[in-house]
């Protein structure tokens, strides 16, 4: 059996089993939350989300958070019916009826709503939107670097589906992630659609050589926020970072690799097509950037 680790493992916690979800304005016990299944979002992957992580009694870059969902929703036309600061309070309510103080994750997700029949057209949409929020206890617990395979699944252009987008409509990365499984991987290393290094299933991905960090343009990746804070830590710091196309050779020939995300932050990458990577462990560039994100989190929570 494959020794499967994900980028969103975490340490089982009972306290899950009991949490409170935030459903429509109301906040309810985990077996009551349930959508209808004329949902869009059940019935069309119609909607998007975010996810946000409670360090220390603090949600960090909560309003970059709120601005990346606002602008998500208007582009598919969703009216939340809410402003940031009441979808804010709605985390802090749903926070404290959990007695959540660290260690937490939000899954905030607006889908159109209701459908008054089961069709595509967002119009049959006429009661929306569902807005719901799954806070959960959740350590990271990844007990090794990541494998990744390539696959022939591609992030697309903009006129497509946009890949800055998140939106409940993730078939492409699922049949990504399976396609990395059957070839023995933990996740999909996903192409742009010149066959240029993109981005994994999940999270946003980095290469180091020669003490430099390489990242991709970001034309056809999420514009993750936590890739931006790398990018930003690595000017700050004087490392030398670059946005640009990259080939699946310069990622072979890699001294370190590594995956940044809300939920794990910046996890280390082992191999890559069979290919080990440095040494197969974290590496000095990752350690480092590791340690600087983690002063970026303890400034956020003083302020």
């Amino acid at each position: 059996m494959i020794d499967t680790v994900t980028t969103h493992q975490a340490q089982d916690d009972a306290r899950n089993e009991t949490i409170l979800i935030y459903l429509n304005g109301k906040i309810v016990p985990k077996d009551q939350a349930v959508v209808s299944v004329y949902d869009s979002g059940f019935m069309l992957g119609d909607g998007v989300w975010e996810g946000l992580r409670l360090y220390d009694g603090t949600w960090a870059f909560i309003d970059e958070h709120m601005d990346r969902l606002f602008e998500a929703a208007k582009a598919v036309d969703i009216n939340i019916g809410m402003t940031p600061d009441q979808v804010k309070q709605a985390i802090f309510d749903t926070q404290a009826a959990n007695g959540m103080t660290t260690d937490a994750h939000a899954r905030l997700m607006i889908t159109r709503g209701p459908k008054v029949r089961p069709f595509q057209h967002p119009a049959l949409s006429q009661s929306g939107p569902t807005i719901t929020i799954i806070m959960e206890h959740s350590k990271p617990s990844i007990p090794r670097p990541i494998r990744l395979a390539t696959v022939p699944h591609l992030r697309g252009l903009p006129m497509t589906q946009d890949p800055k987008l998140n939106s409940h409509s993730k078939l492409n990365c699922i049949l990504a992630c399976i396609a990395a499984e059957k070839a023995g991987a933990d996740e999909a290393l996903m192409l742009d659609i010149n066959g240029f290094v993109n981005t994994t299933n999940a999270c946003n991905f980095f290469i180091v050589r020669k003490g430099a960090v390489w990242t991709s343009t970001g034309d056809y990746c999420m514009n993750g926020i936590t890739r931006q804070k790398v990018i930003d830590l690595c000017k700050a710091d004087g490392i030398p970072v670059y946005e640009r196309n990259y080939s699946l050779v310069d990622t072979y020939g890699a001294d370190e690799a590594f995956l940044t995300g809300t939920f794990g932050a910046q996890t280390p990458v082992g191999s890559i097509d069979g290919r080990v990577i440095g040494t197969g462990d974290m590496g000095p560039m990752t350690q480092h950037i590791r340690s600087l994100y983690k002063s970026l989190i303890e400034q956020e929570v003083a302020k």
